[in-house]
């Protein structure tokens, strides 16, 4: 039973209606961009609403789908714990079902039965207006009895209640308790009393398939997967599609979604870069993959020694067949040789001497790769890149890891995405943009999916504890972090120094703090050794091939694929893991502790949660005391005391724990670093 609020001429044009709605929550630039979500996906949807007086207010949050149909709606409540009080904030649940442009408003309402309950606690308790306070509350459910929405039973139990507080002949506490009965609770709760409804504006929710915010990737070199080498004379013959795609199956038994691979175009020649990035390469030196066209071709070929056409979709094939989702890098730059600096030399950038400009990010150089120039011939070079990107589309790539977008203008990506998901709306694209805030979450906004992120240099407690937080509860609504435990570009001195110990606890935060995260080749084989001065491994594969003895590591036991596997398989098997906006901290009293816990509230209303703990700090033993917020698990604390706590499942050892709001921990990082507890139900 609802009644709007009234449209008298002197509130028409103001921006405050019966009661304020403000700081509506998930929206992006006042609801220019929208909000991001994938499909199941729960979000935190809130809002700052208060009233005049001290009547009760309601505030509910409505979900609608893409053909404007309702298809969720939830009260909102005050935020749990201290966060709440006093600041007239109000949050909730939303789960979009499917993708689409979906939407959703606020609603704030006088919420009549609160206020009644309310005055008539403090009212009959004093002793003051007992017989009008329960007339009005016979009056009130009598009314909301009549209502013909509400259900038979419904009504019933509310006609029930008015007769019960009607009975002049029962004591006026029981009188009182038929109408605060919890079946009157739960009628009213189901559907509430409302009068004077304010709506909010309706603010826009992009829901796209799963893998736009969920999935594990696995990044390999299609040319080193088979390469041989001859040790004789020195000489390498070069991996292709077609031995690429024996290793899929070891791949898709480690539990990974997707399998990205560097460039597969033509490689230039012209100051092509050696091993470990030296400037002078061998005959025999393939060149970084990055270094983009030749005379075989530019962006829309594939390099020669990889195989042809039908071999790459052979490769997607087999991909497809095993579970898997093929990714191209998009690298939007040229080497000398590519085709675009004789047809198209307005797409780069000329010197006063007359040459084109190379690649700088000092310190480093790239010789070998000419950056592009969108200012030149912006309406012609977005044209190619669009042409180029539904050419793979057309050859079943859905996913594309884009290269230092960064680099490239905010408006350009825009409209790309928006181009190519009109038409394909299931395209996803990752940003790799190691760089300032504000351009990354510019990248996110332009609507790039997914992103690189911070993680990789977030190592101790109190840091991996801030960018948790800053990346479920802050920025979740045009962000969603992609956590790559490492890159060919990147070998931190954690992973250099942390010895095996440092590969389990990057994995595990990976792969549990985020529903998104990444792992390139040779992570599992503990690969640690940088080269001297730099931040990457030695012998780089960017610039050479490199042959590993996968079954040698497996028979040796000197591998971490079955620890990555049973991380893929605790996500696939735990729903809470899918979302982002749902990680609460914890507390401990060890500085290198780190705890955290995920849940989730499925649809046929079971509970999944996760309780993680790891020690980072790959050398030492650690131990102390966990302190748990029972709220964000919810568990009742009384609940708890009756029953001498709850158990938890150690889904990585096997053990399992009675454990409470307080519990010791003792974790040998050479041992088990980490405990991913389930709690049973």
């Amino acid at each position: 039973m609802s009644k709007q609020e009234p449209k008298a001429l002197i509130t028409e044009g103001l921006r405050f209606g019966r009661f304020p709605i403000t700081a509506v929550q998930p929206v992006v630039e006042g609801g220019t961009f929208p909000a991001k979500a994938v499909v199941g996906e729960t979000l935190v949807v809130g809002a700052t609403s208060f009233r005049e007086g001290h009547d009760q207010l309601g505030v509910s949050a409505v979900l609608f789908d893409p053909s404007g149909s309702e298809r969720q709606r939830v009260r909102l409540a005050p935020p749990r714990g201290s966060r709440g009080l006093g600041t007239d904030r109000w949050e909730g649940l939303l789960t979009p079902a499917d993708t689409g442009n979906w939407t959703f408003v606020i609603e704030a309402w006088h919420d009549r039965y609160g206020t009644w309950h309310h005055n008539a606690e403090v009212k009959i308790g004093a002793g003051v207006d007992v017989d009008l306070m329960l007339a009005e509350g016979a009056a009130l459910l009598s009314e909301a009895a009549d209502d013909s929405t509400r259900a038979w039973d419904d009504q019933e139990t509310l006609r029930a209640a008015v007769a019960g507080l009607s009975d002049e002949s029962l004591p006026v506490e029981r009188r009182l308790a038929a109408g605060f009965s919890p079946e009157v609770t739960a009628v009213i709760d189901r559907q509430p009393i409302r009068e004077l409804v304010t709506v909010s504006e309706p603010y826009p929710l992009l829901v796209e398939r799963a893998l736009a915010g969920r999935g594990s990737w696995y990044e390999f070199f299609p040319r080193s997967e088979g390469a041989v080498h001859d040790a004789a004379t020195g000489e390498w013959t070069s991996g292709t599609f077609r031995t690429a795609a024996k290793r899929l199956d070891a791949v898709a038994a480690m539990g990974f979604d997707i399998i990205y691979m560097p460039p597969i175009h033509p490689i230039g020649t012209q100051h092509r870069k050696g091993p470990n990035n030296t400037l002078i390469a061998g005959p025999q030196d393939p060149g970084s993959p990055w270094a983009i066209g030749g005379k075989e071709g530019g962006h829309d070929a594939i390099h020669p020694d990889l195989g042809t056409i039908d071999d790459f979709a052979a490769f997607v094939w087999r991909a497809g067949e095993l579970g898997l989702e093929v990714a191209l890098d998009l690298a939007l730059q040229a080497s000398p040789d590519h085709p675009w600096v004789q047809s198209h030399p307005e797409w780069f950038t000329t010197r006063v001497d007359g040459t084109i400009a190379y690649a700088e990010n000092p310190p480093k150089k790239y010789q070998d790769i000419f950056p592009i120039n969108f200012d030149n011939d912006p309406e012609g070079l977005s044209n190619e890149i669009l042409r180029i990107v539904l050419h793979w589309v057309g050859h079943g790539v859905k996913i594309f890891r884009v290269d230092n977008p960064h680099t490239k203008p905010v408006w350009f990506w825009e409209w790309l995405i928006g181009k190519v998901n009109e038409q394909h709306p299931e395209v996803v694209f990752l940003a790799e943009a190691f760089t300032r805030p504000a351009m990354m979450h510019a990248l996110g906004r332009a609507g790039f999916q997914q992103s690189y992120t911070y993680f990789t240099w977030r190592n101790t407690k109190e840091e991996l504890e801030e960018y948790f937080q800053e990346v479920s509860h802050v920025s979740p609504a045009y962000f969603r972090p992609n956590f790559f435990v490492n890159t060919p570009d990147i070998l931190t001195e954690y992973l250099q120094f942390g010895g095996p110990a440092a590969f389990r606890i990057r994995a595990t935060l990976a792969a549990t703090a985020s529903p998104t995260w990444g792992v390139y080749a040779g992570f599992e084989l503990y690969e640690h050794v940088a080269r001297p001065g730099a931040e990457e491994n030695i012998d780089n594969e960017k610039f050479e091939y490199k042959s590993r003895n996968w079954d040698a590591a497996a028979a040796s036991g000197r591998t971490l694929a079955p620890y990555l596997t049973r991380l893929n398989e605790i996500r696939r098997a735990h729903p809470a893991l899918g979302d982002l906006q749902n990680l609460t901290v914890h507390q401990s009293t060890d500085s290198s502790t780190v705890v955290y816990s995920k849940h989730k509230t499925l649809p046929d209303g079971t509970k999944d949660t996760l309780i993680i703990v790891v020690n980072v700090d790959s050398h030492s033993t650690r131990e102390g005391t966990v302190n748990l917020d029972l709220a964000a698990l919810e568990l009742d604390p009384e609940n708890l005391t009756r029953n001498g706590g709850f158990m938890v499942d150690d889904l990585l050892s096997g053990e399992s724990w009675e454990w409470g709001e307080s519990n010791y921990v003792r974790l040998d990082p050479h041992v088990e670093p980490a405990h991913i507890l389930n709690i049973r139900r």
